[in-house]
């Protein structure tokens, strides 16, 4: 998974990227309808751990490199930005015909 430390992990999202990949995990083994086999079974047969695992480490692991880096990198300090202004809310008073 691509990415993935930085991804929001909600448990639908989760759900949907386990049922993705389940599914091409069947389509790459072809297992066809009349072998039924679990999620579990399947992830055993592949060496597979959970997508909700695979993302943690992914985030640790991130996580870590970012904390190593010093501390006036962009990414360093986006750990703990702050923005000083609040976002105005509503729509925008700017139209195309600049009224």
């Amino acid at each position: 998974m691509y990415e993935a430390e930085t991804w929001r992990t909600t448990k639908a999202i989760i759900q949907k990227i386990q049922v993705f990949i389940n599914s091409y995990l069947r389509k790459t083994l072809p297992i066809r309808w009349p072998e039924a086999i679990s999620s579990n079974q399947l992830r055993e047969r592949t060496n597979q751990i959970p997508a909700d695992e695979e993302i943690r480490t992914k985030r640790w692991k991130w996580m870590g490199h970012t904390l190593r880096k010093a501390p006036n990198y962009i990414t360093r300090q986006a750990l703990t930005w702050n923005p000083e202004c609040q976002k105005r809310s509503g729509r925008p008073k700017n139209t195309l015909l600049g009224k």
